[in-house]
């Protein structure tokens, strides 16, 4: 238990620019705290002290506002930011190294007593505000951006934005690293821009094959048939609208 806590602090540490000795972190970080209160409820679960384990993940939601089952799994090296609104479902699982920010929520699906909760990688981070439901599996370094729903599995080292979350493809190796929730890039829009760059290099290639070939596409033909007739209907005999005629 003590070593899991030294780990607990060091993750602290290391992700939170703000912390500034270790002191500092045990007597005033909530998300500390909250994991802390959690790992005694959780050794209270397993030894079948059920309703103990539940006070006192109770006293913890009261004191943190930080809300965790004492049946979730929490590897060491978890940090919980700011901690406010955060919730841990009964089954879920969180990896070493993982960082949870304000509201984040790993949520079930199902009233069925089943695995029904995430099941969350090593170093994985969630943004505030985002939600993870149901029996999916996070992969190790993912990203989960601010404000995020995910509902389904997420590859290892991807990155997910959006309500259903998605993801998304326009980050550099550093931006990956840092994840600055507040330049997300949108993964729709993304792949729209994708698709319209590649119809503009294949409409290209189409034209170049044609010049080489000296064939006419029969869309083409069509069109400057549809001119023609234009033409003729509009600009027949003397009257010419170009040169202000029939206006």
């Amino acid at each position: 238990m003590f070593q899991t806590l030294k780990k607990d602090i060091k993750a602290a540490r290391e992700k939170d620019p703000a912390a500034r000795h270790i002191l500092e972190i045990v007597l005033c970080y909530q998300g500390f705290h909250a994991i802390a209160f959690h790992r005694l409820a959780n050794l209270l679960w397993r030894r079948r002290l059920r309703l103990a384990a539940r006070m006192l993940a109770y006293f913890s939601r009261w004191l943190t506002g930080v809300d965790i089952h004492p049946e979730a799994k929490i590897a060491p090296g978890v940090f919980i930011d700011h901690g406010a609104g955060v919730v841990i479902g009964q089954t879920a699982e969180v990896g070493e190294g993982c960082l949870l920010y304000q509201g984040s929520v790993l949520g079930g699906t199902s009233k069925e007593k089943t695995k029904r909760h995430p099941t969350l990688g090593r170093n994985v981070e969630l943004g505030a505000g985002a939600i993870v439901l149901g029996p999916i599996k996070v992969g190790d370094d993912a990203r989960i951006g601010a404000g995020s729903v995910v509902i389904r599995d997420v590859p290892p080292g991807a990155t997910v934005i959006g309500v259903p979350g998605r993801i998304s493809l326009g980050f550099t190796k550093q931006e990956l690293e840092e994840l600055q929730h507040g330049k997300l890039p949108d993964p729709v829009a993304d792949a729209i821009k994708w698709v319209m760059r590649e119809q503009s290099r294949l409409e290209e290639r189409l034209k170049k094959l044609e010049g080489r070939e000296g064939v006419t596409a029969q869309i083409d033909r069509v069109w400057e048939e549809k001119k023609r007739e234009i033409v003729r209907e509009f600009f027949s005999g003397e009257e010419r609208f170009d040169s202000g005629a029939g206006i």
